[in-house]
């Protein structure tokens, strides 16, 4: 008589995410809570590389010290496939880490990224495209081999998660192809479980195991896996979240929902504090503070409404308010649907007629660069 063993019990892929995201609780205190959406889905997503054409980086950062960034990669850490914990790592040392471990592709966890990229660190344009490179399943880096006359250019793979923590700002290149999670020191109220290695670190490889065995289960289906992008994500945040949402729907109950609903905050988040999208938070909050509604402004209200916003820039450009002059420079940068410059136009008012600015000529630029409008509240009175 032939005997057949029973089937493998299904993994409850959503209940997993459920315990990696409990396990990260016990001893991180995120900013939000879609950072702790996005980190366990980014643990996930680190067994299940060969599914996706790329990887997102992670970023943990902070303005301070000691405000649980290491702590989070150290969790990490426990919970993904290979982790190589790096500090001050060369670049020569990643590059055969990644393309030379015979024991796997690791998962890297960069500490202390700010003494490579911060503002006293010298340009290291070396690692810069390592990671760069890194990103994409056919990211590749090229060294030279063999001896003296006889050495040939060749080409190493260099696909691998990457998690990194730091101080401040990284490069743009990185920035743009990572999630970011805004870390800040605890407050009084806020308390987590001490993490003690020898205690710990086997409940959480006991969680990566099991990542890893789920993992298997769905890492066909992911492979043809095209998830649905919230409004208004496209371009590189689209291929930055795309692995998660991905995990997300595999895993089924509220992660679909969840995961979207983190997508849109934190890319929302990274456009609002990257330094070199001042222009677009200047359009959108035209749109959203100023204009909200109106079909025109004359340019002195624009500019008393703009300076008088709290947490903005604009009233400090330079130890100067922003003046028509430079909002003119500003605006100018952008077209309008007829792809002539945005441009100043006069305003006939009861007063008599004045300068100003017409949302119809703004409303392309609105379109096309700024994130999804949220529900206006009071709108504003058209100046007739």
């Amino acid at each position: 008589m032939t005997s057949t063993n029973p089937p493998a019990p299904l993994i409850d892929g959503a209940a997993l995410l459920d315990e990696v995201e409990a396990f990260h609780r016990r001893f991180n205190v995120f900013p939000t809570e879609s950072a702790y959406v996005a980190v366990a889905l980014w643990d996930a997503h680190a067994h299940l590389l060969d599914a996706f054409e790329s990887t997102p980086r992670l970023a943990f950062l902070s303005p301070e010290p000691g405000s649980g960034k290491t702590r989070a990669l150290e969790i990490c850490g426990t919970l993904v496939p290979q982790p190589m914990v790096a500090v001050n790592a060369s670049p020569a040392a990643l590059f055969r880490a990644v393309s030379g471990m015979d024991s796997g592709r690791p998962t890297i966890l960069f500490d202390e990224i700010d003494t490579v990229f911060g503002p006293k660190a010298k340009d290291n344009e070396e690692l810069r495209g390592l990671l760069n490179a890194g990103h994409r399943r056919t990211g590749v880096s090229y060294r030279c081999v063999g001896d003296g006359g006889t050495q040939s250019v060749q080409a190493f793979p260099s696909y691998a998660a990457v998690a990194v923590a730091g101080l401040g700002w990284l490069p743009d290149t990185i920035l743009t192809r990572s999630v970011i999670i805004r870390m800040r020191r605890r407050a009084p109220n806020e308390t987590v479980e001490s993490f003690r290695s020898r205690l710990h670190e086997p409940e959480g490889r006991a969680l990566r195991d099991r990542l890893a065995a789920w993992a298997d289960t769905v890492r066909g289906p992911l492979q043809d896996a095209f998830p649905e992008m919230p409004d208004g994500v496209s371009d590189r945040p689209a291929d930055v979240w795309e692995p998660l949402l991905a995990i997300a729907d595999a895993a089924g109950s509220d992660w679909p929902q969840r995961a979207r609903e983190a997508c849109v905050e934190l890319v929302t988040a990274a456009t609002v504090g990257d330094k070199a999208s001042l222009g677009i938070r200047l359009l959108t909050d035209l749109r959203d503070v100023v204009f909200n509604g109106a079909d025109r402004m004359p340019t002195a209200q624009i500019l008393a409404a703009l300076n008088a916003m709290d947490e903005a820039p604009w009233a400090d450009m330079g130890g100067k308010p922003l003046d028509s002059r430079q909002l003119a420079k500003r605006l100018g940068e952008y077209v309008t649907a007829d792809n002539t410059p945005i441009k100043a136009r006069n305003i006939r008012t009861g007063a008599g007629v004045v300068k100003g600015y017409y949302a119809a000529d703004l409303y392309d630029a609105w379109k096309r660069y700024c994130p999804a409008p949220k529900e206006s509240a009071t709108p504003a009175t058209n100046t007739d």
